[in-house]
């Protein structure tokens, strides 16, 4: 599908597909999202953790919507070489898990959200298209309304940062999505990976599957509303 095409599917679901691409070296770099089965040489431990923080620094002074390096803590620092967060494996035929029941206080809490999804960094249309296309649908199914980028009665805009690595067979996606208030407050992080047989023989970007995508939005979308109904007090 050409971006025109996704531009046009983006403003008719209310959430912009076009990814923003990640320059030079930065396509690789992201916080508190490489986990320790990624860095099985001790020696590259570190430099890789290095190399995140120094090439989100450059992608900061290249794009807006890349994460801003002051917003990168000391523990989320140690969190990019350990790999704190979400790993999982997605396997051929697997379908979506129902979402988890939520509360009456939960649901009332999500059903005030209006979520603006910024577009996506580092991955390809050929990716966010799916990407995308799951989380409008996991959205209504959790309760939570999308709105469009020109929507000024957002309560949270989510910006979600991707990349890949090829290791053998399998592809590895990694991501981090951070949840902003309307005046660009960080208030929360989720992050993980998502792991998953390569495909059509690539590496990279080529080697990720739809489905593999689709299983990303259903996680982020779960791990979303467990955060908000969880705000009941």
């Amino acid at each position: 599908m050409k971006r025109d095409e996704y531009r046009r599917a983006g403003s008719a679901q209310g959430v912009s597909v076009l990814p923003k691409a990640i320059p030079g070296k930065a396509r690789r770099a992201f916080p508190s999202a490489v986990s320790e089965s990624l860095l099985k040489r001790p020696a590259r431990r570190l430099g890789i953790a290095a190399s995140l923080l120094a090439a989100l620094t450059l992608a900061a002074c290249n794009s807006s919507s890349v994460l801003e390096p002051s917003a990168i803590t000391p523990q989320q620092k140690a969190q990019a070489a350990t790999g704190q967060g979400t790993a999982t494996t997605v396997q051929p035929g697997t379908t979506a898990p129902a979402p988890q029941p939520l509360s009456a206080a939960a649901k009332a809490v999500i059903g005030k959200m209006r979520l603006q999804v910024a577009p996506i960094v580092g991955a390809p249309v050929e990716a966010a298209g799916p990407l995308t296309e799951r989380l409008n649908q996991r959205s209504r199914e959790r309760g939570i309304t999308l709105v469009g980028s020109s929507d000024q009665t957002a309560t949270h805009v989510l910006k979600g940062y991707f990349s890949t690595m090829t290791e053998g067979k399998d592809t590895t996606v990694i991501y981090v999505w951070d949840v902003y208030d309307p005046s660009g407050n960080r208030l929360h992080r989720i992050n993980g990976q998502q792991k998953a047989a390569s495909v059509n023989g690539g590496e990279g970007w080529a080697a990720v599957a739809p489905a593999t995508m689709q299983s990303i939005a259903d996680t982020t979308v779960d791990q979303l509303a467990a955060w908000v109904g969880g705000q009941t007090g």
